[in-house]
């Protein structure tokens, strides 16, 4: 089981990738690692946040792809479907939400789930939606 650590100043939580459900997505985050970017709240979706990727994920094929994530479950969008001329983003749900854009509902590939931390994912959430974005770190953990 490879495990994430994720840090946002006073917040940290750890991820297990989903390596069952979906190889290639875990084979490109992996190749990302350590990561560094920006979460902002999404516009469309409910409760959760998001890293924009622009075209960084193209080429990622969907894997079991969802439009309805769990809280605590961590999505990728690849984001090529030109029609839609929309870029890519990683999405972790922290409550009742679904991956949504401005044309409709869109879906994501399951591939990283919270297992430490969850009590504070509402809390990380709400501190994006009411105060901006917020810098996350995403890492290999090394316990």
């Amino acid at each position: 089981m490879i495990r994430i650590k994720i840090t946002s100043g006073d917040f940290s939580f750890i991820g297990r990738l989903e390596e069952e459900k979906s190889p290639k997505t875990c084979e490109w985050f992996l190749n990302l690692l350590p990561y560094k970017e920006t979460m902002i709240h999404v516009s469309w979706s409910g409760k959760a946040s998001f890293i924009r990727l622009g075209d960084l994920g193209h080429g990622v094929p969907y894997e079991k792809a969802t439009s309805r994530p769990s809280k605590g479950e961590v999505m990728m969008y690849p984001g090529n479907i030109p029609h839609l001329q929309m870029g890519g983003e990683i999405f972790l749900a922290w409550g009742g939400c679904v991956l949504s854009c401005a044309n409709g509902n869109i879906a994501g590939n399951h591939f990283m789930t919270i297992i430490e931390g969850n009590e504070k994912l509402a809390e990380f959430g709400q501190s994006i939606h009411l105060h901006g974005g917020r810098e996350v770190v995403f890492e290999k953990s090394e316990d």
